[in-house]
């Protein structure tokens, strides 16, 4: 069992950060989240013609010829913290007010274990 907080979000290294210049062709930078893309073209962004995250599906989520990095980033925060609210309904049966799908009580995750066995 791990002690403290588990990651609330995985990623498996699939997102992209796709740097255009016209000089020196395209440079391909694979990024751990969101957070690393978001940063690389902040860094980048001035020295190329055009920065582009790319999802791990390849659709393009950001390009710098469309929007500004710091307003997509922006948008992108507050979508995620939009998402981390909304909570798949539950009914535990200890009643416990902090028990969810994705984060069950103790009590629970006890039960899914004996369950499981």
């Amino acid at each position: 069992m791990t002690h403290g907080l588990e990651p609330t979000e995985e990623y498996d290294g699939s997102i992209t950060v796709r740097l255009l210049d016209d000089r020196s062709g395209t440079e391909e930078i694979r990024c751990s989240s969101y957070e690393d893309a978001i940063d690389r073209v902040k860094e980048r962004q001035h020295a190329v013609t055009a920065a582009k995250i790319v999802a791990g599906d390849g659709s393009v989520v950001f390009t710098s010829a469309d929007m500004d990095i710091d307003d997509w980033e922006s948008v992108w925060r507050r979508e995620k913290r939009r998402q981390s609210v909304q909570v798949e309904a539950h009914d535990c049966p200890h009643d416990s007010v902090s028990c969810f799908p994705d984060d069950l009580c103790i009590r629970c995750q006890i039960d899914k274990v004996r369950d499981g066995y």
